[in-house]
C-alpha cells in the first residue's frame, strides 16, 4: 500500500507529419487502431468467476477492530461499531490471496455512517500483521489510502472505488478499512467487495485496453475463446509482426495467428501455447505480402470457452536496411532519453566533481554537447517529468500535487513518436512516471517499478538495461523511442557491491545506520521520517555529527551514480556494436537534485535552491552533433522536448512553451551562444523558471506547505517565497554565476534587480497559467461516447 508500486492519443488530435525535408516515417500498422471485420465476443453470462466479497450474515468472520473502534459486532447482517477517533481501523486477513497475481479492478462498499466525510481502504501484503505499523501508516500516510467521499445519514449508500495503484491479490493479504474520518460516528457495513480484473473482464465485450502483467503494461487487445478477431490492413514494406502475448488464466491458452493475403490461401504464421499466467512473452513473426491487402486473424483456443488471452502492443512494422550510416543531417532512427532521478549536476566529474562518478557519461559529453546551465522547472519528479514530456511549464500541464494526472489532452513526447511510426517503450522507476500519473500515454510498452525484483530498491538501472538491450536487439531494424527513468541516485542511497565501498568505509556502516535510526525518532514530519531525512537541527538533537553523517551518505550516493554509469556504459557499448551509434540520438538529463544540508536540510522538493534546480543535460549523436561542444547559455528542461522533435524532423503542438535548442547544438564553438542562428532557427536567451507549489499534507514531497518561484536570467537568480513555514525572507537574490548553490542572499544590496526579476516571475505565472491544459472533465464533454469509452479503457481518462 505504501511502497513505490503503488496510449491512443485523443482521437481529436491530428496526425503529426514530418518536415518537408524529412523522408516520410516508415510505415507501422498498430493493430489496436484497426477496426475488426468480425464482431467482438460479447460478455457471456454463463461464465462465472468466484467473487471476493465480505458479508456479515454469519458474524464478523475474522474482522477485528485495530484502533479507535468500539462496540464492534454484527447486527441484522451488518458489521456495526462506533469510532472513538478520527482514524478508526478495521482489519481482515485474507488466507487465499498469497499466490494470486491478478489485480483489483474496483472496490464496492455498501455502508452507512452517521457522521464523517470519507471512507478509506488500504492493503498490506506482509505475512505477519503488525497493528502498530498499520496505525502509523493510516495516521501518517492517509493520502495513500484509496478513498471516496461518503454521504452521512440514516441510509446505507453504495460506493465504487477505482484504485489509483495496482494491487495484486498477493499484496492484499491484509485489508484495512477506515469507515469514517470523524470521531464518535456510528457505522454499519453491509458488504465489501473486491472485484478483480478477471471477474471484470468476464462481464464486458472484448476489445482494446491498457493491461499489465506483473507490472509490465501494454496497449492490449483482450480476446476470449473461441473468438476470432480479424483485422484488415495493407502490408508495409518488408513486414513483420511485433507483439507480446500473455494470459491471466491458470490453464493452457493457445495463441494462433493466420494470414490471409487477398486472393490467396489462409495460412498459420504463428502458434504458441502459454501455460504460465501473468507473464508477457515477446513474439516476432516474419510476414509476406509487401504492399498487398491482407487480413490477420487472432484466435485463442482454451479448454473452456470464455478464457482470456492478451495480445500486447501488436504492430506490423517495416524492416529497414541496416546499411552503414555516416554523419548526416537525416533524422535519427532511434531516440533514447535517460531521465536520471535525484542526480546532482555537481556530483558528476564532467561538471568538475573531484570523484570519477560517471566516466561513461563523461565520454558521452566528450562526444556530444554538454549544457553547463540547465534549470529544471520543479524539484520533485511528479512535477518535473510532465514538463519534460509535454514541453509545458507545471502551471500549464497541471501536475502539481501528488494525485494529479497529466490531462489526456496533453500531447506527449512518446505519443508523437508513436504516431510517427516509432516503436515506443518506457521504463518507470516510480509511480510519478507511470500509469498512476497518466504518464503511459504514447507508450506501447511500459515497465513500472512493481515489475522489478525489489520494488523497494532505488537501484533500477541494471534490471532495466537487462530488459532494454534485448528489446533494442529486436527493434534495431525499425525506428524506436526509449524512455529510461534511472532511479539509482535516489535514496536509499546505499548501492550494491562493489560500489557500496568505493567512497564509504564499510566498517562505519553499522554506526551510520544506528545514527539513522536514532534520527528517525526525532524527525517530526512523517514522510521525512519514513525516508530517514533529518535536518541539521534534528541531527544535533539526536547527537549526530551532521558533517560526518552527510559525508557518509554522499559516499553511498556517489557510489550509486557510478553503478548507474556502468549500466549506461553497457547501453553505449550495445549501440556501438550494433551499428546504431550514429543513428541514435541520446539525451541524458536530470529531473532534480538533492539537498545535503546546503540549506540545513536533506532530501528534495522542499525548495528551489541551486542544489535542486541546476541539473545535468547532454545531447549525443556522433557524426551529427559536434563532439566536445559546451554550451553556457541557460536553458530549461521545458526546452528538451521541442529540441528532440526538431532533431527528429517531427512537428509538435503549437502550445508548447519550451523553445528548441537546435541552434545551440549547431554552433561552431563552445561558450555562450546567445545569438546562435542556423538553418534550424534562432536561439533567443530568455529567463529560466522553477517552482515549488503548495501540496496536500502527508502525501509526498514537497513535505512543507511552502510555495516558491525562481527565475534565472543572465548572472542573477531571484527566489520569491510567496508562502513560507520557515524564517526566510520573501525575496532572495543570488549571483548565480559565482554562487550556484545560492548561499549568499544579496537582495538588500540590489533592489532594482529584485524589482525587475520579480516582475518577470509575475508575468510568467500569469502567462503560463493562462495557457493551461483543460482538465479531463472539460475535455470529455466534446467527445463522443465511443471516443470517451476508448480513452477510459486505456486509462487516459478516469
Amino acid at each position: 500500500m505504501f511502497s513505490k508500486q503503488n496510449f491512443c492519443l485523443l482521437v481529436l488530435l491530428f496526425f503529426l507529419g514530418c518536415r518537408a525535408e524529412t523522408p516520410a516515417p516508415l510505415q507501422t500498422v498498430r493493430l489496436v487502431t484497426l477496426k475488426k471485420s468480425s464482431s467482438s465476443l460479447p460478455a457471456d453470462p454463463a461464465i462465472t468467476i468466484p467473487k471476493t466479497e465480505f458479508r456479515f450474515t454469519e458474524g464478523l468472520a475474522g474482522w477485528e477492530g485495530v484502533d479507535s473502534v468500539a462496540g464492534l459486532t454484527v447486527r441484522n447482517g451488518m458489521m456495526t461499531g462506533r469510532s472513538t477517533g478520527n482514524n478508526p481501523i478495521l482489519h481482515l486477513e485474507r488466507k487465499t490471496s498469497k499466490e494470486n497475481a491478478d489485480v483489483i479492478h474496483s472496490i464496492e462498499i455498501n455502508i452507512r455512517v452517521s457522521a464523517g466525510a470519507n471512507f478509506r481502504i488500504g492493503f498490506l501484503g506482509a505475512e505477519k500483521f503488525d497493528p502498530e505499523e498499520a496505525k502509523a501508516n493510516v495516521r501518517d500516510f492517509s493520502a495513500l489510502l484509496e478513498s471516496t467521499p461518503v454521504i452521512a445519514g440514516s441510509k446505507v449508500q453504495s460506493y465504487t472505488l477505482k484504485p489509483r495503484f495496482a494491487y495484486p491479490s498477493s499484496d492484499t493479504r491484509h485489508i484495512l478499512v477506515v469507515p469514517t474520518d470523524q470521531s464518535e460516528a456510528e457505522f454499519e457495513i453491509e458488504s465489501i467487495r473486491l472485484i478483480f480484473r478477471k471477474e471484470y473482464l468476464a462481464t464486458i465485450p472484448s476489445g482494446v485496453s491498457w493491461q499489465g502483467l506483473k507490472g509490465i503494461y501494454h496497449e492490449t487487445i483482450v480476446s476470449r475463446s473461441p473468438e476470432v478477431i480479424r483485422l484488415d490492413l495493407t502490408m508495409p514494406k518488408n513486414p513483420w509482426l511485433d507483439l507480446n502475448i500473455g494470459t491471466i488464466e491458470d490453464g493452457p491458452v493457445t495463441f494462433r495467428i493466420t494470414l490471409n493475403e487477398k486472393k490467396g490461401k489462409e495460412k498459420t504464421v504463428f502458434e504458441r501455447t502459454v501455460t504460465r499466467p501473468h507473464v508477457w512473452q515477446p513474439v516476432t513473426v516474419p510476414l509476406s505480402g509487401s504492399g498487398r491487402e491482407a487480413s490477420l486473424a487472432l484466435t485463442i483456443a482454451t479448454e473452456k470457452p470464455g478464457m482470456i488471452g492478451f495480445w500486447g502492443s501488436p504492430a506490423v512494422r517495416s524492416r529497414i536496411s541496416q546499411q552503414s550510416s555516416k554523419a548526416s543531417t537525416k533524422p535519427p532512427q532511434g531516440v533514447i532519453v535517460i531521465w536520471t532521478d535525484t542526480l546532482r549536476k555537481d556530483h558528476l566529474d564532467v561538471y568538475g566533481y573531484n570523484r570519477s562518478t560517471a566516466p561513461n557519461v563523461k565520454r558521452i559529453a566528450s562526444e556530444g554537447v554538454l549544457f553547463k546551465n540547465c534549470i529544471t522547472q520543479a524539484t520533485w519528479t511528479k512535477v518535473a517529468s510532465p514538463t519534460l514530456f509535454s514541453g509545458l511549464y507545471p502551471t500549464a500541464h497541471g501536475v502539481i500535487d501528488f494525485d494529479d494526472r497529466l490531462p489526456s489532452s496533453a500531447e506527449t513526447l512518446a505519443e508523437i513518436f508513436q504516431k510517427a511510426g516509432y516503436a515506443t517503450i518506457g521504463f518507470s522507476s516510480n509511480l510519478f512516471t507511470a500509469t498512476y500519473s497518466n504518464f503511459h500515454q504514447g507508450f506501447e510498452q511500459l515497465h513500472e517499478d512493481s515489475s522489478l525484483p525489489n520494488p523497494q530498491s532505488s537501484k533500477t538501472s541494471r534490471d532495466y538495461i537487462d530488459r532494454l538491450l534485448p528489446w533494442l536487439d529486436t527493434h534495431r531494424h525499425v525506428p524506436f523511442f526509449v524512455f529510461l527513468h534511472a532511479y539509482d541516485s535516489h535514496d536509499p542511497y546505499e548501492p550494491y557491491p562493489p560500489y557500496n565501498t568505493l567512497w564509504s568505509d564499510p566498517a562505519k556502516k553499522a554506526e551510520h545506520e544506528k545514527q539513522l535510526e536514532n534520527a528517525r525518532k526525532i524527525i517530526k514530519h512523517p514522510l521525512l521520517r519514513a525516508f530517514g531525512m533529518p535536518d541539521r537541527r534534528e541531527m544535533l538533537e539526536a547527537k549526530i555529527n551532521p558533517e560526518e553523517f552527510v559525508t557518509y551518505a554522499e559516499g553511498w550516493y556517489d557510489g550509486s551514480i557510478r553503478a548507474m554509469d556502468s549500466e549506461i556504459g553497457r547501453l553505449m557499448q550495445f549501440l556501438r556494436n550494433n551499428n546504431l551509434e550514429e543513428k541514435t540520438l541520446l539525451v541524458f538529463a536530470g529531473d532534480h537534485g538533492e539537498e545535503f544540508l546546503e540549506h540545513e536540510r536533506m532530501f528534495h522538493g522542499q525548495t528551489v535552491y541551486g542544489e535542486l534546480t541546476d541539473v545535468p543535460l547532454i545531447f549525443w549523436r556522433p557524426g551529427t552533433l559536434r563532439g566536445g561542444l559546451t554550451i553556457t547559455d541557460t536553458v530549461e528542461i521545458v526546452d528538451v522536448m521541442p529540441t528532440i522533435l526538431e532533431l527528429s524532423g517531427l512537428k509538435a503542438a503549437q502550445n508548447m512553451q519550451g523553445q528548441s535548442m537546435t541552434a545551440l547544438l549547431h554552433t561552431k564553438s563552445s561558450g555562450n551562444a546567445a545569438e546562435a542562428s542556423t538553418v534550424s532557427g534562432v536561439w533567443k536567451t530568455r529567463p529560466a523558471f522553477s517552482m515549488k507549489a503548495v501540496t496536500s499534507d502527508n502525501a509526498s514531497p514537497p513535505p512543507q506547505e511552502d510555495e516558491s518561484f525562481a527565475v534565472v536570467l543572465d548572472e542573477w537568480k531571484l527566489i520569491h517565497n510567496t508562502k513560507s513555514s520557515s524564517n526566510v525572507p520573501e525575496y532572495e537574490l543570488f549571483h548565480q554565476t559565482s554562487d550556484p548553490l545560492n548561499k549568499k542572499n544579496v537582495a538588500a544590496q540590489n533592489p532594482q534587480i529584485v524589482k525587475k526579476l520579480s516582475k518577470l516571475i509575475d508575468e510568467w505565472r500569469q502567462k503560463s497559467a493562462a495557457n493551461a491544459l483543460k482538465p479531463d472533465t472539460d475535455a470529455a464533454k466534446s467527445l463522443s461516447q465511443e471516443e470517451l469509452e476508448r480513452l477510459r479503457s486505456l486509462g487516459y481518462i478516469q
